[in-house]
């Protein structure tokens, strides 16, 4: 018995903040913006494109690319963003209703830009020990530039932040594109180190100065600088590895890496790393980063520039502010049992 990826979707908003627009912004020349920051432009969303909008297109698109109706579906999960259309809310039962799947439950979970291979992970599990779960929509939608003010410059690490939204179809035995082991690490020594300070129950009731103090701030930059500079890199490397191990496969079976957004030196490194040469992967840099649906938009990418193909061994990576690493492993293309 497998669980295989039988469709999947992206949909990203028609406006765009360019290198210029950022530079203006921020003061940072556009050159370094585009080259070094690695964001030649990034999709934005505007009015009444809000995070379950976003995910629901890329779930319609996903239902599509596995030719199948809403009405199939047993599991909605949302592993798309906490800054979600309204607080405390179900934006995955709001999909649910929208696509038709009138007999599947839902719930939202979030493991910030680990999320996505989070998902496959419990979605995977719940699939193989639930006999009533055969079809399963992962769905995320992100636009946590929101969130980000240009203008502080102890977060400008950020300003790549874009909007989109992503989906995936998972299939019981869908004889194709098996989802094969997942790995993670945490360090929550992190999690309060970037934080959005104000409307959240540690300061409530708000006052009304809190809109504008609505955006991530990095309290203590030089401590949160060391301490990225100390782990992030290894525990890339490490969940990496761990779920080459736990899929029973060597360290050099990588074939694709569909790694999150982040600046170039960092992106070139860990596919020095990993001994992977530069197609094996997409950089986003006409993209930026998109949350939790950079893998899955780099999988798109990677199938359309022909980089993926039958029997590749894809790996989606990412980490998540908190801090949370996750690495899938996805076996392309036919499969068997």
């Amino acid at each position: 018995m497998h669980v295989g990826i039988l469709g999947h979707g992206t949909w990203l908003p028609p406006g765009r903040m360019t290198a210029a627009d950022l530079a203006a912004a921020t003061g940072i020349p556009e050159n370094v913006i585009a080259l070094k920051f690695g964001v030649k432009e990034k999709p934005v969303a505007g009015p009444g494109e809000t995070t379950a909008f976003m995910g629901l297109a890329a779930a319609r698109k996903a239902l599509a690319s596995a030719g199948i109706e809403g009405a199939a579906v047993d599991l909605v999960i949302w592993c798309g963003a906490q800054h979600k259309d309204y607080p405390c809310w179900l934006a995955g039962l709001y999909v649910a209703d929208k696509i038709g799947a009138k007999k599947a439950w839902s719930f939202d979970m979030e493991a910030m830009c680990g999320s996505m291979m989070a998902a496959l992970d419990v979605a995977k599990s719940l699939m193989l020990t639930h006999p009533g779960l055969d079809t399963v929509l992962l769905v995320s939608g992100y636009r946590n530039n929101d969130l980000i003010d240009l203008s502080v410059p102890a977060t400008r690490f950020m300003l790549d932040i874009g909007s989109g939204g992503s989906a995936v179809v998972l299939k019981k035995n869908a004889g194709r594109n098996a989802v094969l082991a997942s790995a993670f690490r945490g360090d929550g020594s992190l999690s309060e180190m970037c934080i959005v300070p104000a409307l959240g129950a540690s300061a409530w009731p708000p006052a009304p100065e809190d809109v504008a103090r609505a955006h991530f701030v990095v309290p203590d930059e030089e401590a949160f600088k060391n301490k990225l500079n100390e782990v992030t890199m290894p525990n890339f490397y490490a969940v990496i590895r761990e779920a080459l191990k736990f899929s029973g496969l060597p360290e050099n079976a990588i074939d694709y890496l569909a790694i999150l957004h982040f600046k170039k030196s960092a992106h070139d490194a860990v596919l020095a790393e990993l001994g992977l040469k530069p197609e094996q992967s997409t950089y986003l840099d006409d993209y930026g980063h998109l949350g939790q649906n950079d893998q899955v938009l780099s999988l798109e990418l990677g199938l359309r520039d022909g980089k993926i193909r039958d029997g590749s061994h894809v790996v989606f990576v990412g980490a998540g502010l908190g801090f949370v690493w996750a690495a899938t492993v996805i076996q392309w293309g036919p499969c068997a049992g």
